[in-house]
């Protein structure tokens, strides 16, 4: 089982945003949003990544993201998107293309 790094990359009251990592790679994304009673989120993982694998993953995040977030939810529901990485887009910065394109 590979040890996953999670970077939290955003906040509001009620969602987050996480990068996930691996000791070698990038290997996904983490959109998580919290309401009174369900936690849902959405999981972008890289095509390496294996459906193992990925429920190993959801299990981390459960207990080290979700969990410790709202130990009372009543469900946690999780849509997983396996692709790849086409790139990271922002109006104010050339330099996150071109540092994405050379490491891709």
């Amino acid at each position: 089982m590979d040890e996953y790094r999670f970077e939290r990359e955003a906040r509001t009251p009620q969602s987050e945003q996480w990068a996930i990592e691996t000791a070698d790679h990038s290997i996904g994304r983490l959109d998580v949003h919290f309401t009174s009673s369900v936690t849902y989120a959405t999981l972008a993982v890289h095509t390496s990544v294996d459906d193992e694998a990925v429920q190993e993953l959801i299990a981390e995040i459960d207990e080290r993201i979700v969990s410790s977030a709202d130990p009372y939810r009543e469900d946690f529901v999780v849509t997983v998107w396996r692709g790849e990485q086409a790139g990271v887009f922002a109006e104010e910065s050339d330099d996150l293309d071109v540092e994405d394109s050379e490491n891709g």
